[in-house]
């Protein structure tokens, strides 16, 4: 990766590495009149991610996720329950493969073929992950366990199947929330998967 030559960082500071890690960063940002100045940012890694719509053609569905966040719930989200399309960390797979782990421990699918939509920032003022979305297509047969979450990750997951509609909707209605959720039932009904 080619670097800007116009960022240098001058110091980082492990602020915390208690779940993740949170460093504060002093850097200097040249600007365009040629002036040097210094910021202060601290900055959260948690490492990259990815998130699946899984859907169905034929059924005209969709299969979304229920869980506590608890920062939501901190910033006014009386319940703290979001709900989602299936999500997680990479940890030590690529996308595709962490898309397709996190798909059978979330919701009980396994799937086998996925198709990636696009990769973005989703808070890069703050977080430095990567969040990879995907879409993929699912039925009775690719069913192999309730779903849920693991255990010992404590993820307490609800798994919800909703007509396209019913789901597409909940964002005006405000029951979805979630930005990655938004935006790839937004990618669904712009290419007409369902």
């Amino acid at each position: 990766m080619m670097k800007n030559p116009e960022i240098e960082i001058k110091e980082t500071q492990l602020l915390s590495d208690n779940w993740y890690t949170l460093n504060k960063v002093t850097f200097t940002y040249k600007t365009e009149k040629e002036r040097a100045e210094t910021h202060i940012r601290e900055v959260y890694d948690r490492g990259n991610g990815a998130a699946i719509l899984l859907y169905n053609k034929a059924k005209k569905t969709v299969i979304l996720t229920r869980q506590f966040r608890l920062p939501t719930y901190l910033n006014g989200n009386k319940t703290g329950m979001l709900i989602e399309v299936c999500a997680g960390l990479l940890d030590q797979d690529n996308a595709e493969e962490a898309v397709i782990r996190e798909t059978e421990e979330e919701t009980g699918y396994r799937l086998n073929k996925v198709q990636k939509v696009i990769e973005t920032y989703m808070s890069p003022g703050s977080v430095t992950e990567i969040l990879y979305l995907f879409v993929g297509e699912y039925d009775e047969s690719m069913k192999v366990n309730a779903g849920g979450g693991l255990d010992e990750e404590q993820e307490n997951i609800e798994v919800l199947e909703f007509t396209f509609d019913e789901a597409y909707a909940m964002i005006e209605s405000g029951e979805i929330l979630d930005a990655k959720t938004i935006m790839l039932l937004q990618h669904a009904k712009i290419k007409g998967l369902i």
